[in-house]
């Protein structure tokens, strides 16, 4: 009787899960573990980068840093970078460390899989470069590591696309709320960036798995917010909205400039290390030589940013100093990024964006003081709009916005900025940072699922072999072959559909290569099943997001 309710229970939630009760107490075990997870992944930064620049607060680490010797500064980067080089190098193919791109593709073509191995070994290699100068961000391998363990429990159970989806969705909502003690962000950020869609049937195991995440932070840290503003900030007068327009539209370049600057430091570092045949181990360590040299004479680039952020906030930096940091963290986090060490873009976002808020409010301000409010609102605004551009994620950017500062008087001005931002940013990337990066390795999830189904059925799991009934003529295929109208067993339909286009085939043959020898006829793949393949996935999509 007992283990007929056990193989009950883990059917309901293998195939019913999303919608049934049972599977609420999945999602509250799995946002315990993953809010742990990222409290430990959090404690465990501070107090290795506590005891490498030797100092009691690392909220403080710039401002300690600048009293080092310079050759401690210059040095920490660099083996942090030799470390993570090391390990990337023997741990995984590419030397690529794997983040919040990799995740949203899991959700869209892996049944909410990720890639457990180099997942671990991707969250270990963030972890050194985060304690040890790394110019970015903790949400990036944080996000990864609470997909890691949803994949080990969705094979476990052995769980469906659908409940493999919500059950990542759960794991990174809970993973980010752990992080920066915001509940509602980190539930919609789960659905908004990482699954795509707001389903009905993933609102509340997501919610569920969101709140304990908070309830980790919070028995943790208490119920502080991360940020501390000088006072309440307000409009002064509605005729100042204009002006937040103006920011956003700023703030959305800043974010496009600071996508791009990565992207092109990629570029340029996979360019230099072909020519120089700089063996890629050492290629994080050269990035950790030239964020040393930086912070030598400026340590205000180490680490998250978050002392920065808050002078940005408290409206104690001028204008010439906001505008220098602004350019001198876009340098940092590409070079971070670009040499392959690992890390987030949201928390570097909230610096910059906060940054050149301030530095806009100086101005505006300054020129209209009596129609104006404070500084730091629009420092306050100028972080949500560029963290929102980057992410391509306005509704969970602005209520983390919200939960970080305590800050919720301020809700128009904040939306204002962030709506234009990410208007102007989505159109001159692909969506957000991340959209944009898998694009760039050829995987097309920004223009919906219309584009990247295509490349998740084999060509061989849709064709018809020999022994179909209504199979297609061996001759036929045989003289089909010799023209070079032919498919590998290996290609997907996304290779297949614009041959059949093209050509007005009925059918192509597709082929198995075999080694040492000419390739072998398989089958043949016919386009109305192709057609009937794509359809089913879209319907099934279609049910899903609208379930």
């Amino acid at each position: 009787m007992v283990l007929k309710s056990c193989r009950d229970g883990i059917y309901v939630v293998r195939h019913k899960g999303p919608s049934q009760i049972q599977f609420w107490f999945i999602a509250l075990m799995i946002g315990i573990a993953a809010g742990f997870a990222a409290l430990l992944f959090r404690k465990g930064i501070d107090a290795l980068q506590a005891f490498l620049y030797g100092t009691d607060d690392v909220n403080l680490l710039h401002s300690f840093a600048a009293s080092l010797d310079w050759y401690w500064v210059l040095i920490i980067p660099v083996l942090g970078g030799a470390t993570v080089g090391i390990i990337l190098h023997l741990f995984t193919e590419d030397g690529r460390v794997r983040g919040v791109a990799d995740v949203i593709e899991g959700a869209a073509l892996s049944d909410g899989r990720v890639q457990r191995r180099r997942g671990l070994i991707s969250t270990l290699a963030s972890f050194i470069t985060l304690s040890t100068g790394g110019s970015t961000g903790r949400e990036g391998p944080v996000v990864h590591l609470a997909g890691v363990m949803s994949t080990y429990v969705s094979n476990a159970i052995r769980a469906d696309g659908i409940t493999g989806r919500d059950l990542l969705g759960c794991a990174v909502a809970a993973a980010v709320s752990a992080s920066f003690n915001a509940p509602i962000a980190g539930a919609l950020f789960a659905m908004e960036v990482i699954l795509r869609h707001f389903a009905v049937h993933a609102f509340a195991p997501i919610v569920i798995a969101s709140v304990a995440g908070t309830v980790i932070n919070r028995l943790e840290f208490g119920g502080l917010t991360e940020f501390t503003l000088p006072e309440p900030n307000a409009l002064i007068f509605y005729v100042e909205l204009p002006a937040f327009l103006i920011l956003g539209l700023i703030c959305g370049l800043v974010a496009v400039v600071q996508m791009k600057a990565i992207f092109w430091a990629d570029d340029v570092a996979n360019h230099v290390q072909g020519r120089t045949r700089l063996p890629r181990y050492l290629r994080p360590a050269v990035a950790g030589l030239l964020l040393g040299g930086l912070a030598i004479w400026y340590p205000h680039i180490i680490g998250v940013g978050y002392e920065t952020t808050s002078l940005a906030l408290m409206g104690t930096l001028g204008f010439r100093e906001a505008v220098i940091f602004v350019i001198l963290k876009v340098i940092a986090v590409s070079i971070t990024v670009g040499g392959r060490m690992g890390g987030g873009v949201f928390s570097p976002s909230l610096m910059i964006g906060a940054l050149t808020g301030l530095a806009f409010g100086l101005v505006a301000t300054g020129i209209f003081p009596n129609v104006s409010g404070t500084g730091t609102l629009y420092a306050l605004a100028g972080m949500g709009a560029v963290a929102a551009a980057v992410l391509g994620a306005p509704i969970s950017t602005t209520l983390i916005v919200f939960e970080l500062t305590g800050d919720w008087q301020t809700g128009i001005a904040v939306m204002t900025s962030v709506s234009m931002s990410t208007a102007v940013a989505s159109r001159l990337v692909d969506r957000s940072f991340f959209l944009t990066q898998l694009e760039r390795r050829g995987v097309h999830l920004a223009a919906g699922p219309q584009a990247y189904l295509l490349g998740v059925f084999k060509v061989a799991s849709v064709m018809r072999g020999p022994d179909h009934p209504k199979a297609a003529s061996e001759e036929q295929c045989r003289d089909m072959i010799s023209r070079g109208v032919v498919l590998d067993a290996d290609a997907t339909l996304e290779q297949a559909m614009p041959m059949f286009e093209a050509g007005n085939y009925a059918f192509i043959p597709v082929v198995r290569r075999v080694k040492d020898g000419p390739p072998e006829l398989w089958g043949a793949l016919f386009q109305v099943d192709a057609l009937k393949a794509f359809n089913r996935a879209l319907a099934a999509t279609a049910a899903e997001e609208h379930s």
